[in-house]
């Protein structure tokens, strides 16, 4: 019996899909694949799905969490991609979380939270 997993992501919901999918390409994100519902979204070595699918109570309640080797320079590149203004989206600043991440949130245009962050050394 090979029980081997392979890769697990989520389904993230997107109100408008060629809105989210120009949210992300300004991060750094590529696309993979495309189609009228649904895209591939990676960075590196994580990906998710990107859906055309929007529900209010459940976008605004989605949370995606990634970790990155730096948080700070994340933030950087989020302040110089212009994505807070040119989607009308809201970021805070990064800061240490007593649970040993220092980590900052994103909103994304449909509503979805992320927290991006790094484990912060020798805690």
């Amino acid at each position: 019996m090979n029980l081997e997993t392979i890769e697990m992501k989520a389904f993230v919901p997107a109100r408008d899909l060629a809105e989210s999918i120009a949210f992300y390409e300004a991060l750094g994100f590529g696309v993979s694949m495309e189609s009228d519902d649904l895209a591939y979204i990676h960075h590196g070595k994580t990906a998710f799905l990107l859906s055309q699918f929007y529900l209010r109570e459940h976008a605004e309640n989605f949370v995606m969490h990634l970790l990155v080797a730096n948080a700070d320079d994340w933030h950087r590149n989020v302040e110089a991609s212009g994505v807070v203004g040119r989607f009308s989206v809201r970021v805070s600043p990064p800061d240490d979380r007593p649970w040993g991440l220092r980590d900052f949130t994103l909103i994304d245009p449909t509503g979805v939270l992320w927290r991006i962050g790094h484990v912060i050394p020798d805690r």
